[in-house]
């Protein structure tokens, strides 16, 4: 049942993701707080990121070899652990659903999730994995807290387990969210399927911005450089210029 719920996760993802692209939440989202610094936490989002996410979706501007680099992963580790449907290290991540069956089931294909973080915003991925709860009037029996009316069934729901939200309604007869109640137990307690959620979105981050570590450091040494010619300009100005009067 979880491996079929794995497969199915990324391609039903796309129609949410697909439909609410350019649509702005008013939910108020819980910060992520995840550190794409943390290299741990990068490689645990990649497992899962291969497990649940790649059997749709690609992320085609992302290289295994450069996953291998930033994530310190050998080349054996990476064949052994994320390369599923590829053979060599310079190849890129593609979903193993074909194009023209997604097209046909979905109507369109899985949009590739290379930038989606960048996009959408790292809180918005993290709060949509936390965010399903039963509905009954709803055809898949859940909506999600980020995307009301949402299509996208809860398929982590083996690892989550399922829970009510609580609503309070105002004098205008708005709902307002207040919190979650949980009903089933699922296979991951809540402080693990918290992690779980903020690694996948932590690794989606990584993979919208491969070069963000590197780049923040090259800023630094291009600031100490500008400084050090400042300094040395400025003197060599004085030394042209003490004769002048």
């Amino acid at each position: 049942m979880l491996a079929k719920s794995i497969r199915h996760f990324g391609a039903i993802t796309t129609l949410f993701l697909t439909a609410s692209t350019f649509a702005a939440t008013k939910v108020e989202l819980e910060p992520a707080n995840n550190d794409p610094d943390n290299i741990n936490s990068l490689q645990r989002g990649a497992r899962y990121f291969m497990n649940y996410c790649s059997g749709c979706h690609s992320a085609q501007y992302v290289r295994f070899n450069t996953l291998g680099r930033g994530l310190n992963l050998s080349e054996d580790q990476l064949i052994e652990n994320l390369m599923f449907n590829a053979e060599k290290t310079f190849e890129t991540i593609q979903a193993n659903m074909p194009v023209g069956d997604a097209a046909r089931w979905f109507g369109q294909p899985p949009p590739d999730l290379s930038l989606m973080a960048r996009a959408r915003g790292t809180d918005y991925v993290y709060n949509f994995l936390k965010g399903f709860y039963l509905d009954p009037e709803s055809p898949s029996g859940v909506d999600n807290r980020v995307l009301a009316g949402t299509s996208m069934p809860h398929v982590l729901w083996e690892l989550q387990g399922y829970q009510r939200a609580i609503f309070s309604t105002d004098e205008n007869g708005t709902r307002h969210f207040e919190s979650f109640e949980q009903v089933t137990p699922g296979s991951m307690s809540a402080e693990e399927f918290d992690q779980f959620a903020r690694d996948t979105a932590n690794f989606m981050q990584y993979i919208s911005e491969p070069v963000r570590s590197t780049r923040r450091v090259l800023g630094v040494w291009v600031l100490i450089f500008l400084v050090f010619f400042w300094i040395i300009a400025s003197m060599l100005k004085k030394q042209i210029w003490k004769d002048v009067t």
